[in-house]
This record gives structure tokens, C-alpha cells and sequence, in this order.
């Protein structure tokens, strides 16, 4: 695991739970597995920037909030 891949998934997690989203819900908004997005969440894979767009459009921010 990356630093920078840890620090999005724990910006992912803390925007999610700021939204009062579950990761399910999050997971389906974005068409991704719930388990993939439990594993964004904890850092442990390194997804395209377009997944990273994805997210932030289903959380309703700017996708520079989920990076450093």
C-alpha cells in the first residue's frame, strides 16, 4: 500500500461517512463491488483516474477533496 493510495481511501471513507452514505450504497452509485470498495477504502488498490472521478461525482465533490 502506497501513502497516497491510503490517504484517498481514508478521504473516500471520511467524505462518505460526512454524505451519511454506506459503503453499499457508495459501491453501487459508483458500479463497483462493495468489497472493491471496502479495499479502496482501506488503501489497498490503486484504481484509474476515471474510478477517481466516479467517486467524487457520487459523493457530489470536487475530486481534489479525495486527494493530497
Amino acid at each position: 500500500m502506497s501513502e497516497l493510495t491510503v490517504f484517498f481511501g481514508l478521504k473516500v471513507r471520511e467524505q462518505r461517512k460526512l454524505k451519511k452514505i454506506s459503503q453499499e450504497k457508495l459501491a453501487l452509485l459508483c458500479n463497483i463491488d462493495r468489497s472493491y470498495m471496502g479495499r479502496i477504502e482501506r488503501g489497498e488498490v490503486n484504481i484509474t483516474l476515471e474510478k477517481i472521478y466516479e467517486i467524487a461525482k457520487a459523493l457530489e465533490i470536487d475530486p481534489k477533496k479525495l486527494l493530497p
